[in-house]
């Protein structure tokens, strides 16, 4: 019988899975929505929630190694912050806008200023759900 190989990946996954915390859900975004990401601030024995709102300009890595780079204008100064998806000290992410890009990696927003620098917001269509057909047979027949 040949000995079982196992790739270094594989190991890895594994230790990565078995130091893995609790992961908190938060909602699907990618590059190009507006999100505000709430995250937890210790200065010195003084615990904070600051919230920092911007665009999503890139989304990095797979796994709990996944980071995300939110860059928003703060006094007609550009700031980018990186985040790591699986950092405990997010408390939670909101989407607010989602926006209409064709790249994932929007980085040509940094040059930009003003109206040029604005993303289209995604409309998106929800339908309403339908009555049983059963209901509304009954309701005509009356």
């Amino acid at each position: 019988m040949q000995p079982k190989i196992i790739k270094e990946m594989d190991l890895i996954k594994i230790a990565e899975q078995a130091f893995a915390g609790e992961s908190k859900v938060f909602p699907n975004f990618k590059a190009g929505d507006t999100i505000t990401v709430t995250y937890r601030i210790k200065e010195e024995n003084k615990e904070r929630l600051q919230k920092f709102r911007g665009v999503c300009i890139q989304r990095n890595g797979t796994g709990s190694t996944q980071t995300f780079t939110v860059r928003k204008m703060s006094n007609d100064i550009g700031v980018e912050r990186i985040f790591p998806i699986s950092s405990p000290f997010i408390e939670n992410i909101e989407l607010n806008k989602s926006g209409k890009v064709r790249r994932a990696r929007i980085f040509y927003l940094r040059q930009l200023t003003g109206k040029k620098a604005r993303i289209k917001e995604k409309r998106i269509n929800i339908v309403a759900p339908t009555a049983p057909v059963a209901a509304v047979e009954a309701a005509t027949a009356e």
